[in-house]
């Protein structure tokens, strides 16, 4: 299985580490979406200042997924801090599919209730340059994202 992931920015390329130890069928949903070229265009929808920014939907509004299953969650002990990059889902604890953020502060309320996948190792200044907003007015985009 792939080490890590990058997600390419207009700003920059972000490297995620990934965490098959925590969340085995996330990151090889993560890992089959990313080299199916899912991901590429995909904007950020959602990017709130101190807190985080969500992507993964394909049509860009936060109502979508892929067309594979939804997932069971694989919670963990993990915390939600500064670069961890976690599943978004619904009130459902296993409805993740292919929406994920990356938290930019201290999230501790959604431990052990959202899947973390991964952690940002390098470009998380990219991940801090994203438009914000609900959605923003123009959504930073994942370019290219791809396993490695």
């Amino acid at each position: 299985m792939a080490d890590t992931l990058t997600i390419t920015l207009a700003t920059g390329e972000v490297v995620i580490r990934l965490r098959p130890d925590l969340a085995p069928n996330h990151v090889g949903r993560i890992v089959e979406l990313a080299n199916s070229g899912f991901y590429d265009g995909v904007p950020f929808h959602r990017v709130i200042p101190g807190f985080m920014a969500q992507g993964g939907c394909p049509d860009g509004r936060g109502t979508g997924g892929s067309s594979l299953p939804d997932l069971k969650q694989e919670f963990s002990a993990q915390p939600h801090v500064r670069g961890v990059c976690s599943m978004a889902r619904t009130s459902n604890p296993d409805s993740a599919n292919s929406q994920f953020f990356i938290c930019f502060d201290d999230a501790g309320f959604l431990d052990r209730q959202y899947t973390v996948w991964g952690e940002v190792t390098e470009g998380m200044e990219h991940v801090d340059a994203l438009p914000k907003g609900e959605p923003p007015r123009a959504p930073g985009r994942m370019i290219q994202v791809r396993s490695n």
